[in-house]
């Protein structure tokens, strides 16, 4: 099981969810009611899952895919700790995951 904290862009609400391995990051987040919109359902063609991984969570996840840095080259606010929630898919040995919503977010798609 992983704890997952998300916390809003003001950084003032904190939501604690529990998770699965192999539970997906944007799932678990829009069953919170946190504002992942994912508009292409994890298809990494837009970048309104992207949220902003705790620095001391960040290298316990596996590397980006170069589809999905280029993906982040595009998401309002993005910083060296981005990714999109809808690819991160919690593992046995993540004990705990802290991400941070974005305070914008930009639709790709033009949607």
């Amino acid at each position: 099981m992983t704890r997952v904290r998300f916390v809003s862009a003001d950084g003032e609400t904190v939501s604690e969810v529990i998770g699965a391995a192999g539970d997906n990051l944007l799932t678990l987040g829009q069953n919170d009611g946190q504002p992942l919109e994912g508009t292409c359902e994890g298809q990494m063609a837009c970048s309104t899952c992207h949220v902003i991984v705790d620095a001391a969570d960040f290298t316990k996840l596996p590397r980006a895919s170069e589809m999905e840095e280029d993906m982040l080259d595009l998401a309002a606010g993005a910083t060296r700790h981005s990714r999109l929630a809808c690819q991160i898919w919690l593992t046995d040995d993540l004990e705990s995951l802290t991400v941070r919503i974005p305070g914008e977010v930009r639709n790709m798609q033009g949607r």
